[in-house]
């Protein structure tokens, strides 16, 4: 899927529609750009809810700390 779109006077971008519609994007999604070489990487950032229990199970020990790096 190629879409393309131009960035405004007000350095606004609209996101097209076949994209939206692919990822399920709605309005008022908050997103996060990350560098990536010569471009950018847009990520939606989740909501709080979504991260419930993502952690589940985890063991907090047994995990690698930054005093055993060199």
């Amino acid at each position: 899927m190629s879409e393309t779109a131009t960035l405004s006077s007000k350095f606004q971008i609209s996101i097209p529609k076949a994209i939206r519609a692919a990822q399920h994007w709605e309005a008022g999604l908050t997103f996060a750009f990350i560098p990536k070489g010569t471009g950018v990487l847009l990520v939606p950032v989740p909501q709080r809810e979504a991260l419930k229990g993502l952690a589940q199970g985890a063991s907090a020990t047994d995990y690698r700390d930054r005093a055993d790096r060199f």
